[in-house]
């Protein structure tokens, strides 16, 4: 009786526990079947779906005269799926043969047991169709993008340049490329359970969205003259580097920026032979070199150009008028500083406007001096100096400037006549400009609308609205003395007849002193009552004779002779 109840029990307790598993197996039916379907009919979904994806088609960079300085050219992207490859041996031999790669490389892709296996990308069009035409089972041949620049290294550090994934790496290409990209598309295919594409689903495709065209204010026909004005004074004086800024004073266009020695777009991972058994390390300090643009990631002493801000300074705060007299010996004494004047025989008296077209030291340091370390470092704030310009351009370079609270009487009278601190060619440029356009700061650009692929206007780049940094009076007085610094001073090298060119020379010497190395530069705007652009030359390191005044003005000089009737601007015959 007793074992009789005992059977009874674990007939019971087995009932019940099936009972029980049949329903948590009926719950779980239910919530995979109404509340978790979607989410399981989309992993069986991607089980059997093989994605690949197309490339959107980069947007073009368009110069101010319509010019394409970035394209794009059809490609293909080779790739091979493992589990449809009828004949390894045959795809391996084909591939390797097509490609020009090595066969141990095809063989470990070819092999791989990977779900889709890129083997190259960027192949010509052409080799592509070939391969397509193989019809080899398993490999995929898939249309691509690659960027292309017509002008080859035309503005190559200011346009830059895309990897091999088609993403800007420097340059206008990282900086714009939210707008430039695009959205790439993909191509969808069904395959059964071993991975085997299915022959009658066929293919659905996403389309790509090609990205949009950026419109720029630097003009190819000026760049060009820039280039070839900068290679050819490099060559001349064995210089190091050549930096040519050019630009719209009115509101900050850049019409063109060189930085020679230039590098090729279409290859710009190029280097010398004597680098070919350089280490890794080696080859990408040589690469950084090559793509690093000068005129904005690398700062300088400006010496006598800088004078163009002391003078600014100076008018406007009423510390010295054009009229005022001074004697220049040759040198002035700061303290216990004899701080000697580029002509060690003096100047002797001078008035105010003839010591700018002289470009005498003493008569700057007393200007500075007269300021006081207070009011001057006011200045730099006002002018804009201690913060960067806003290029749209990465890696801009910021001001190295004394603290206030460090600049002594010595510190101000070197920065008075620039040196003892280093700013960038564009911080420089982008001051000088808003000092000679009636005072009001401009943010230097390139980017001036977006536009789609059929041209049609999606927006128009604005830049911040420059504060009145300097009163129209002072600035226009500023033009007036630099006009005569052209106009039979220290710049008369830049000279042209029949156009009014203000402008201002300087020599610097490098760091340390004791390399004799210089930095030679002009500046040079025109027409000088109106002015509608300005050019920087800077000259690193000449070679035998120096003197801004000598070889980096008639750079100028000649940029303006070619461009200024290219701009409309007329020649003054009377």
């Amino acid at each position: 009786m007793r074992l009789k109840t005992f059977h009874r029990k674990k007939v019971v307790t087995v009932f019940f526990v099936c009972a029980l598993a049949l329903v948590l197996l009926s719950v779980r039916l239910v919530d995979l079947m109404l509340f978790e379907s979607e989410y399981y009919a989309k992993k069986a979904q991607d089980l059997h779906e093989r994605e690949r994806d197309i490339k959107a088609a980069r947007g073009r960079i368009i110069d101010a005269a319509g010019n394409v300085l970035a394209a794009n050219r059809a490609v293909c992207t080779i790739s091979v799926i493992h589990s449809q490859i009828e004949d390894p041996e045959g795809v391996i031999r084909a591939l390797t043969e097509k490609l020009g790669l090595a066969e141990e490389d095809v063989r470990k892709r070819v092999e791989k047991r990977s779900s889709i296996e890129r083997i190259k990308t960027n192949v010509p069009k052409e080799t592509g169709d070939e391969i397509r035409k193989l019809n080899l089972a398993g490999v995929k041949v898939d249309e691509d993008f690659r960027r292309w620049y017509p002008f080859g290294s035309l503005a190559s550090k200011v346009l830059g340049f895309t990897g091999g994934d088609n993403q800007g790496i420097v340059g206008l290409e990282v900086e714009y490329e939210d707008i430039l990209k695009g959205s790439s598309g993909k191509i969808l295919t069904l395959t059964d359970a071993r991975g085997v594409e299915l022959p009658d689903a066929g293919e659905s495709r996403l389309e790509p969205i090609p990205g949009n065209d950026l419109y720029i204010s630097l003009d190819s026909n000026i760049q060009k003259f820039a280039e070839q004005a900068a290679s050819k004074v490099m060559e001349k004086k064995a210089a190091d580097r050549v930096s040519v800024i050019i630009m719209r004073p009115s509101n900050g266009e850049i019409l063109a920026m060189a930085d020679v020695p230039e590098f090729d777009l279409n290859d710009p991972f190029a280097l010398p032979e004597e680098l070919s058994a350089a280490t890794d390390q080696e080859r990408q300090d040589a690469w950084n070199r090559m793509w690093r643009n000068g005129c904005i990631n690398d700062t300088y002493e400006p010496g006598s150009t800088f004078k163009i801000i002391t003078m600014s300074a100076g008018l406007e705060e009423g510390v010295v008028s054009p009229s005022d007299t001074f004697s220049c010996p040759g040198y002035k004494m700061v303290e216990d500083r004899k701080i000697r004047c580029h002509k060690v025989t003096g100047h002797g008296a001078e008035n105010f406007v003839q010591g700018a077209m002289n470009s005498c030291n003493p008569v700057f340091i007393e200007v500075g001096l007269r300021l006081g370390v207070e009011r001057y470092y006011h200045y730099f704030q006002q002018f804009g100096l201690l913060a960067k310009t806003g290029i749209d351009l990465p890696g801009e370079a910021g001001t190295i400037m004394h603290r206030m609270e460090d600049m002594g009487q010595v510190e101000l009278a070197t920065v008075s006549f620039g040196q003892s601190f280093q700013i960038s060619p564009i911080q420089l440029a982008a001051t000088v400009s808003s000092l000679i356009n009636g005072g009001r700061r401009i943010t230097p650009h390139f980017g001036v609308e977006v536009r789609d692929a059929d041209g049609a206007l999606l927006s128009v780049l604005e830049y911040p609205a420059g504060e009145q940094i300097l009163s129209e009076k002072t600035s226009k007085t500023v033009r007036a003395i630099l006009e005569k610094v052209v106009d039979g001073g220290s710049g008369k090298n830049a000279y042209i007849e029949g156009f009014h060119i203000g402008g201002k020379t300087a020599t610097s010497e490098t760091l340390p002193r004791s390399a004799n190395k210089y930095i030679s530069s002009f500046i040079g705007f025109a027409p000088a009552d109106d002015p509608q652009v300005l050019a920087l030359c800077v000259i690193h390191d000449p070679q035998g004779v120096y003197y801004g005044g000598t070889i980096a003005a008639p750079v100028v000089q000649e940029i303006f002779a070619n461009i200024l009737p290219y701009l409309g601007i007329e020649r003054d015959n009377k």
